[in-house]
């Protein structure tokens, strides 16, 4: 990873926001995120219990994906048809896939899982696919906008971690890496959680 560069936008998002994230210039953004309101969400709604009705899981899902403010508005109905169009075994499986993702000891199984589900119907989305954990643990999992996720990569020299359209476990996991080393390594002020890490560069660049 490029120091150098990390420490030039952390300089140059500082003077812009001297607060970071707790800035009164950034409030509108704050309110059009509003992470924390959807974390509480996704962690109230998605437990362990919920994912043995995957039809209540199901609803919860979609409540998330549309209500969140990074996934864009065209794939958000096309989501909420695929999920509500779901046969009950689909759905057993969804819940199924989320439970290994979220709880499991066999994350990648899950991720996996939840990649060929969203795939056999056109939605196997980097948005789609990593939203739910992100709001689950914001502070431990990455959000990955395409956009986003290849211009970071790009401006911080990171040559051994390579994007592809389809997600992929071996790409999500680089990349969350790379976000808790930029948390590690800039001001506690710009990442106040994950999406935050690495919204600030992209404010920067």
């Amino acid at each position: 990873m490029n120091i150098d560069r990390l420490r030039e936008a952390e300089a140059a998002f500082l003077t812009r926001f001297p607060e970071g994230f707790d800035d009164p210039g950034l409030e509108l953004i704050r309110k059009r995120h509003n992470i924390d309101r959807l974390s509480e969400l996704a962690r109230a709604q998605v437990t362990e219990a919920a994912l043995s009705q995957p039809d209540r899981f199901a609803d919860a899902l979609i409540q998330i994906v549309t209500r969140s403010s990074m996934v864009s508005r065209f794939e958000k109905p096309p989501f909420k048809r695929f999920v509500d169009a779901l046969d009950s075994e689909d759905k057993r499986r969804l819940a199924e896939a989320f439970r290994k993702r979220l709880f499991g000891n066999d994350k990648r199984e899950g991720f996996e899982e939840i990649v060929d589900l969203f795939g056999r119907y056109g939605l196997a989305r980097w948005s789609l696919v990593s939203a739910l954990p992100f709001y689950f643990a914001p502070s431990k999992e990455a959000f990955v906008k395409p956009s986003t996720a290849r211009k970071i990569v790009g401006f911080l020299d990171v040559e051994d971690l390579h994007y592809s359209p389809r997600p992929t476990w071996t790409f999500y996991v680089g990349y969350r890496k790379l976000v808790r080393e930029i948390k590690k390594t800039v001001d506690p002020r710009l990442t106040p959680n994950n999406a935050a890490a690495t919204g600030f560069l992209m404010a920067s660049l």
